[in-house]
């Protein structure tokens, strides 16, 4: 004979507390033998418990809430964990459903904060994405910050989405948040709706705040944000035209043009969360186009020369490219604490071309590729000696374009340089 096993309810409650809540939910509250909450949301109920009930604040202990649940089932009790709004939208839910099995737990959800909120900010959200930044301390956001920063996420959400819904925190406020987007280019185009304190006695609502209004006030919390902003003309995600970039100056020209660049992306065959990695960044023509082809990834460039390394700042900012990272160095330095690639393009090296080749073989993923341009017969000479040594999977193409130019009333063509783009496959394990 079975004995049925005891109940096990997530029940999300709002800030209302006992008033929000069904008359089956507070049955089940008023009945349970264990009560498990953040200590919050536990004075919202605890007047209405049962006199023996096991109370269980999970402040800085949510590690333990399936241990709680598991050991009270085996006493035979029955137990409540108390969420905030829809366990399952950034809630706990998907973490507890890990520990103890789809079937360990009935969800009983309350309304979301999220749809509340939109409620009062009178706006639907079917569109939206939903993101967050309900973490520890990211610190500010800052130009080149990398996927380990606590805020890259929720940046790259707003960069993909014209209207991101997002939870914050303690110490990732809506005030950095704003402060965030300034950095990022979107002061003049962003707007923050702010709902404060939802249900409570001295619930506020900010709607339609600018970056610069949001980064210098003080939001009382729990809170949650609206960020909407203009939708951009869309823009090709490679292909762009040479004029399009800042480049160096006077002496225009020194960039991977048009033509060599489309090749060689074709060639790296960025995935949308590839790993890249841009040696010779120049003006960042080719590391930019592979950021904009890799949303979900992350590009990593090394410039030597500052002035381009400027320029290529000022490209990724013009583009509102936020998931790249440019450093001012002669590589292979600083390459040993970026991440192992998926891709990495060579558009220019400081003599230490076969070291390089090696470094980044050992280090490709398996299935990478490294594709090179050169323009010399003494680099293609180096490259092809140390693939070859290295007993890579390799290839050459030799690129001649022409473009065409006016003469008079008619046209004639203008060869350019020829390119060689060499590229290596790393062979999956």
């Amino acid at each position: 004979m079975h004995l049925p096993v005891p109940p096990c309810t997530l029940l999300g409650i709002l800030d209302d507390g006992w008033a929000g809540l069904s008359d089956s939910a507070r049955r089940l509250l008023a009945e349970a033998d264990v009560v498990i909450g953040a200590g919050r949301t536990l004075e919202l109920v605890r007047p209405h418990l049962a006199a023996g009930a096991e109370i269980l604040d999970m402040d800085g202990r949510l590690g333990q809430v399936a241990g709680w649940i598991g050991n009270a089932r085996e006493q035979g009790k029955s137990a409540v964990a108390l969420a905030t709004g829809d366990p399952l939208c950034h809630g706990i839910a998907s973490w507890l459903t890990g520990k103890l099995g789809r079937d360990g737990f009935t969800i009983i959800p309350a309304v979301s904060t999220l749809q509340l909120a939109f409620a009062r900010f009178k706006t639907a959200w079917q569109d939206v994405k939903i993101s967050t930044c309900h973490s520890a301390d990211a610190g500010e956001w800052f130009v080149g910050a990398t996927p380990e920063h606590g805020l890259y996420k929720l940046m790259r959400a707003i960069a993909r989405h014209p209207r991101v819904a997002l939870f914050t925190g303690p110490e990732n406020t809506p005030d950095r948040l704003a402060r965030a987007l300034i950095t990022a280019g979107y002061g003049d185009d962003a707007k923050l709706s702010v709902a404060c304190r939802l249900l409570l006695d001295d619930e506020a609502i900010f709607a339609g705040l600018s970056p610069a209004e949001a980064a210098g006030m003080s939001f009382p919390q729990p809170n949650v944000v609206l960020v909407e902003r203009t939708p951009e003309t869309p823009r090709p995600s490679f292909g762009l035209d040479d004029l399009d970039y800042i480049q160096r100056a006077p002496e225009k020209g020194l960039i991977t043009k048009q033509e060599a660049r489309a090749l060689s992306l074709a060639k790296l065959r960025i995935t949308p969360d590839a790993v890249v990695w841009d040696i010779g960044a120049g003006s960042g023509s080719v590391g930019l186009e592979c950021a904009r082809l890799a949303p979900h990834g992350h590009v990593w460039a090394i410039e030597k020369n500052e002035g381009d390394a400027a320029n290529a700042r000022a490209n990724a900012a013009q583009f509102r490219v936020g998931n790249y990272t440019l450093c001012e160095g002669k590589a292979p330095a600083l390459l040993d604490s970026w991440p192992d690639p998926d891709a990495v393009f060579i558009g220019g090296s400081g003599g230490e071309l076969g070291e390089l080749i090696q470094l980044i073989l050992a280090r490709l993923k398996p299935g990478g590729r490294l594709v090179m341009n050169f323009v010399t017969l003494e680099n293609l000479a180096t490259a092809t000696a140390a693939l070859k040594a290295s007993g890579a999977i390799w290839d050459v193409v030799q690129l001649q374009a022409s473009r065409s130019q006016p003469i008079l009333d008619m046209h004639r063509m203008a060869a350019q340089n020829p390119v060689w783009i060499v590229t290596a496959n790393k062979e999956s394990a």
